[in-house]
């Protein structure tokens, strides 16, 4: 339990670094959110994978892992629906690769895959839990 705790770890720390460079290149360019959407980023995609590796650590496993998973699939879904699908200001076509949009165009691919790497860890933690679970 204790390696996927720290994978977990790793995930988690990978994905806020990721998301604090994707939120200065939002600053810079701008690319405003509204405030609903600001608010699914502060409390989903940056506050609850925090919180989920701190009850892993603390040996909430069970409600670290679902914490863990339901963030990243939140995080997952919103990133790939404003960066790849729908069409808006927030949307990798309408900002131009150049000066900060280059940062924002890594940052979003990049997103895709910590965010995809932690619905991965999620999943394989609570598939850890059953197994150990089954042990007992």
């Amino acid at each position: 339990m204790q390696r996927m705790v720290r994978y977990a770890t790793i995930a988690v720390i990978i994905h806020a670094i990721v998301v604090v460079l994707h939120g200065l290149a939002h600053e810079k360019i701008p690319v405003p959110l509204s405030a609903l959407q600001s608010l699914f980023v502060v409390s989903i995609i940056v506050l609850a994978p925090i919180a989920a590796m701190i009850l892993l650590w603390a040996s909430f496993q069970q409600v670290g892992s679902w914490l863990l998973l339901s963030s990243m699939v939140g995080a997952f879904l919103f990133g790939v629906y404003n960066h790849f699908i729908a069409i808006s200001p927030d949307h990798i076509s309408q900002i131009p690769f150049t000066g900060w949009g280059v940062l924002f165009h890594i940052t979003a691919i990049l997103l895709f895959f910590t965010e995809g790497l932690g619905c991965a860890v999620g999943a394989w933690a609570l598939s850890s839990l059953k197994q150990t679970e089954q042990v007992l």
